[in-house]
């Protein structure tokens, strides 16, 4: 299980490596409902080097909101990496960020199918400098540790690919 501690650890490096990066951030959630957004800005000065948060639940809210084509969601379904990878494009195109991630997923405890059980999430980063990468987990626990491991997730992403640039 990830503690609140250990996210806000990881919130505060993401922070640290932004600043020395001179990027900004930005995100796009669904299953995770602002989650990450919220760990960051528990940073204090976290608005020099974080941007805006789109939480996307629904896919008319991907499409409006960050410019996912339906065609996209109907294809290969809101937790995929395809549309994932489309809405951290969309959440940097449509904000003053530099920087992505992007969550989409199944928590739970229904809404699961057999191709993509309770637990699937979906996630993507991109970097308007350097390129993008998208990911699917599969997660064990209830609503909220999926939800906990996927920000961490997130965080972690970020953090790498401001020092790996992929």
């Amino acid at each position: 299980m990830f503690t609140e501690k250990t996210v806000k650890e990881l919130a505060q490096l993401l922070g640290e490596k932004l600043t020395n990066a001179g990027l900004v951030a930005t995100t796009a959630e669904s299953c995770t409902g602002g989650g990450v957004a919220y760990a960051i800005t528990e940073i204090s000065g976290s608005s020099l080097w974080f941007d805006r948060s789109f939480i996307t639940y629904s896919n008319g809210a991907k499409s409006q909101m960050l410019d996912v084509d339906p065609s996209l969601i109907s294809e290969f379904g809101a937790v995929s990496k395809e549309v994932v990878n489309a809405m951290a494009i969309g959440a940097v195109k449509n904000s003053d960020a530099d920087i992505a991630v992007a969550i989409s997923g199944i928590a739970g405890p229904g809404g699961g199918t057999e191709e993509k059980p309770v637990g699937t999430v979906c996630i993507a980063w991109y970097n308007a400098h350097s390129g993008h990468k998208a990911e699917s987990y599969l997660f064990v626990g209830d609503r909220s540790e999926v939800r906990t491991q996927a920000i961490r997730l997130a965080l972690l992403g970020l953090i790498d690919n401001i020092e790996s640039h992929f």
